[in-house]
């Protein structure tokens, strides 16, 4: 899980990815298709073809962490493969939803609260 206070940017690379890549074939997807910096502090999120597998490409100070999650059973609740979109920002809130095969527009969730502090 991924801390939902976290500043990270996540991006979501709609569609299908081909799960055998590693990190040099998802970054060049991230630099080349997305047009994105792959060295940036931003989490990106690739699924498979039978949304059973997932990986992450994270950019950490001097190297790469990759993340990978494949489940046993079911399927992660991913963008639709016919969209014509590249790329969804997302919070690390949904993130983590996506992780526990909730959809990303969760109506069930509360929704998150900003205050600001009043002097009295």
């Amino acid at each position: 899980m991924f801390p939902v206070s976290s500043q990270l940017t996540v991006t979501l690379v709609c569609g299908v990815t081909d799960m055998r890549k590693a990190i040099d074939g998802l970054s060049n997807i991230v630099a080349y298709e997305l047009t994105q910096e792959p060295c940036s502090e931003q989490l990106f999120v690739f699924c498979g073809r039978h949304r059973d597998k997932l990986k992450i490409l994270q950019w950490a100070n001097n190297g790469f962490w990759l993340h990978y999650k494949r489940l046993e059973k079911g399927k992660f609740k991913w963008p639709g493969i016919e969209d014509e979109q590249l790329s969804l920002t997302i919070s690390t809130r949904q993130l983590n939803w996506l992780l526990e095969g909730l959809p990303l527009q969760n109506d069930g969730a509360h929704p998150k609260l900003h205050y600001r502090y009043h002097d009295c």
